[in-house]
């Protein structure tokens, strides 16, 4: 069984096998995904500032039996006859994924390139593309992975979803394509981070977190300079983490002071870094970051939730999902509506399970 963790760079040793991908400036890869590390790779990784890499231990994980070859005949037709496809998501080609992990990891090395905007631009373009081709109305977090490394990964991750919440929003296509901007160049501030704060293997002190919670204004800063960058970006990127409360930072402003594009990118950042596995915090799963959210009530932007929760797919029809009475089962229907309660069908009983709509279900989760 295979093992990932987060091992600082003093403790790396030849033979380790990497568990990302370390790009250079340009997006180019300098150690693959896999590779097993020598004394060379891990002086260079040093020599480039990286504090700490992800590594994998142990034999891969064996593949598991599919499902369906234990499940009853008329089970299996059950589940066709009633299996209702999800909501048109947003899909990114490997091309797509290649093209934009390369992009972004020059914005975030290359901030005073003649070639920002253009790389900006062609960036965001890609993802309008992906969103506009098939209508996408919804998203998968797990289907959106463009690269091993945090912060181009979070960059597009925030991007697209932002994207899409503000396409359910009911904003214009000029908004959206804004939006996507803002959502990519977000964390743009964190290039003025020291590198020994921004890569601590560990949670920030209380001194170090204040470095960390200037970056909206580095990133406001960077970006004013640039005259392309149109006044609702450049105040989605400063007051991305301000709350509806007066709580946030970096001014502290309250709920009517706060613009649309920040609200949103807000809710697509938070609900990113829940989901995702820092050296320092597991993972939540998506049902539990969604539940975090929905008690934010006092943070969030509440018309801004409810596109976030029109917009997120938790559970994919086809996805194989535990149930709390222990039976595992096969969802076949979402209900927008209702994004933690699909509709499911039991693998071994073939009983259907409404999870919003029947009361008989009420005291059934999804585990």
């Amino acid at each position: 069984m295979s093992k990932r963790k987060y091992v600082r760079i003093r403790s790396l040793e030849s033979g380790m096998k990497i568990d990302q991908a370390v790009l250079d400036k340009r997006g180019r890869t300098l150690i693959a995904r896999g590779a097993l590390l020598d004394d060379y790779m891990i002086e260079a990784l040093m020599n480039r500032g990286v504090t700490g890499v992800y590594t994998v231990e142990g034999e891969a994980d064996e593949p598991e039996v599919q499902e369906e070859e234990k499940i009853p005949e008329k089970t299996l037709e059950k589940i066709e006859k009633l299996k209702v496809e999800d909501r048109a998501k947003v899909q990114l080609t490997e091309s797509v994924k290649q093209r934009v992990a390369q992009g972004v990891s020059y914005l975030y090395t290359n901030t005073e390139s003649e070639d920002f905007i253009l790389a900006t631009n062609a960036i965001t373009g890609d993802l309008m593309k992906a969103i506009t081709e098939n209508d996408s109305i919804a998203f998968d977090i797990h289907a959106l992975k463009v690269s091993d490394e945090y912060t181009f990964k979070h960059s597009v991750d925030v991007a697209t979803m932002a994207m899409i919440i503000a396409k359910q929003y009911g904003l214009s296509e000029k908004e959206i394509y804004e939006i996507g901007i803002a959502g990519l160049l977000h964390d743009i501030g964190k290039t003025q981070i020291p590198s020994e704060i921004l890569n601590k293997a560990g949670r920030l002190t209380e001194e170090e977190f204040g470095i960390m919670k200037k970056h909206a204004l580095f990133g406001y800063t960077i970006l004013k300079e640039k005259s392309e960058i149109s006044n609702p970006v450049l105040m989605g990127v400063l007051q991305h983490h301000e709350k509806l409360n007066g709580q946030g930072y970096p001014m502290g402003v309250p709920e009517e002071k706060i613009f649309t594009y920040a609200k949103i990118i807000s809710m697509a950042d938070i609900y990113d870094a829940l989901v995702t596995e820092r050296s320092y915090k597991k993972a939540f799963s998506p049902r539990d970051a969604v539940e975090m959210i929905m008690a934010m009530t006092d943070e969030l932007d509440i018309e801004v939730m409810r596109s976030f929760l029109n917009s997120v797919i938790l559970y994919p029809v086809g996805t194989t999902v535990k149930l709390s009475n222990g039976e595992k089962a096969k969802v076949v229907e979402n209900n927008p509506k209702w994004i933690l309660r699909p509709k499911v069908v039991g693998l071994k009983t073939g009983r259907v399970y409404d999870l919003a709509e029947d009361l008989a279900c009420a005291s059934i989760v999804i585990e």
